[in-house]
């Protein structure tokens, strides 16, 4: 149930193969392991908030109390990095770390992620606005400043909490991915209490480390490619630029299944459909789609593409294992796993277009004056609105579709749910 090589030296195999599974079920814990999944996508990530809050809801209502973290391991991708870290250090709190982290969204603005800085007249001129752009990704490596992010993060994680929510055992590891521009290795950074009993794996274009996590490995991991900067990490004792950890990421589950999760709980942040925002048919046969519209279809083969591929895969290969007589699965050094994911039932792209006004104004003329508000440019503007009326709609989302999802969410936890109540007895 995770995406793993098949071991031949150098050549890939397809996602979720068999030897992940095998390596996986050679350690059989005492008690099942949830590992919760957030993919990455920018500001699309507010609707896994509203997931998380409705699910708190639903695990309430249900124990009667104030069960302990449901989740045991924490995977995060970009911007599900962030509120994997968040959840992190919050996760002593049991299901109001799901509250807190829906307020720290409440507050969030484009300015506490990233700045851009142009000049009113550049609306008027689609050149001069393309070359100011492309001096300034020259120059610093990318379109905006992230740094704002970086004062926010240092705010809002406490890389404290997350020690004491791993000592505290509310929870057993937290990992975050990001992707090395200088090697082209994507390295997922785990930390765990005792971080030098773990032996870190090694395929071909995916390595993972057990160290610390810092506001670094975060500002690397949420890196989005050409609107944000890379950032320096130290790996195997040198110094690698790494980016947004979607790219190239053949298999999101993988390091949950190398964490030893038996169930993964993955909220991504794609959409059923794309077709519909290029413009009319005839618009689009007559000149094609807009730069708005290949920047969202190229952002969404990046943050969304691998996602579901490596879930499907990991629920076939599930299936074949249950359906393996019981003789047979008692002898054999492997386990399934079960994964659900849940994604949005709307079209995120649509929705930021109604929400496309509350982009800081700087971001709006230069997106503006490059012609990419045009054509489909609601799915550019959908990474960058951390902005109220987008972000409440996005988490109002969530919400309605894990509540449509509540008998199969509450199923798939009652585990957990148990295991929550054992430790807070």
């Amino acid at each position: 149930m995770a995406g793993e090589e098949s071991g031949a030296a150098g050549t890939p195999a397809p996602p979720m193969s068999l030897n992940t599974i095998i390596n996986a079920g050679l350690t059989r814990p005492s008690r099942p392991v949830y590992a919760l999944v957030l993919m990455g996508g920018g500001a699309r990530t507010a609707y896994q908030v509203g997931v998380l809050k409705a699910l708190g809801g639903m695990l309430k209502l249900r124990g009667g109390h104030m069960p302990a973290f449901p989740f045991q391991v924490l995977i995060g991708t970009s911007a599900g990095a962030l509120n994997v870290a968040y959840l992190a250090s919050t996760a002593m709190l049991g299901l109001e770390a799901f509250g807190q982290l829906g307020q720290f969204w409440a507050r969030l603005r484009s300015a506490d992620v990233y700045e851009l800085q142009l000049s009113r007249w550049v609306r008027f001129s689609r050149l001069v606005a393309a070359t100011k752009l492309w001096r300034h990704a020259r120059e610093h490596g990318a379109i905006l400043n992230n740094m704002p992010l970086v004062d926010t993060l240092h705010h809002a994680v406490s890389l404290l909490g997350i020690e004491q929510s791993l000592h505290a055992n509310s929870i057993d590891a937290v990992a975050v991915t990001a992707s090395s521009y200088s090697s082209g290795v994507n390295w997922t950074f785990c930390h765990t209490a005792r971080d030098s009993h773990h032996e870190p794996w090694n395929r071909p274009s995916r390595r993972s480390e057990f160290q610390p996590l810092t506001i670094e490995h975060l500002m690397a991991s949420s890196a989005i490619p050409f609107l944000f900067p890379s950032t320096p990490l130290w790996v195997d004792g040198q110094r690698e630029f790494f980016g947004d950890g979607s790219m190239r990421q053949v298999s999101p589950l993988s390091p949950a299944i190398h964490l030893g999760s038996h169930k993964i709980l993955v909220v991504g942040v794609g959409q059923p459909q794309r077709s519909g925002l290029v413009g009319g048919a005839n618009e689009a046969d007559r000149r094609g789609p807009g730069l708005g519209a290949i920047a969202g279809h190229a952002m969404a083969s990046v943050f969304h593409d691998t996602l579901q591929a490596d879930v499907e895969q990991a629920q076939r290969v599930t299936r074949t294992l249950q359906q393996l007589p019981r003789e047979v699965a008692a002898v054999l050094p492997y386990r399934s796993v079960e994964v659900v994911s849940v994604q949005p039932s709307q079209s995120l792209d649509a929705l930021a277009q109604a929400y496309a006004h509350e982009l800081p104004r700087s971001v709006r003329l230069a997106l503006g004056g490059m012609g990419a508000r045009k054509g489909g440019g609601g799915a550019l503007a959908s990474y960058l609105l951390f902005e109220p009326g987008f972000v409440q709609a996005l988490i109002t989302l969530g919400e309605q579709d894990a509540y449509a999802r509540k008998e199969e969410l509450l199923a798939f936890l009652a585990e957990s749910s148990v295991q929550a109540t054992l430790a807070t007895a």
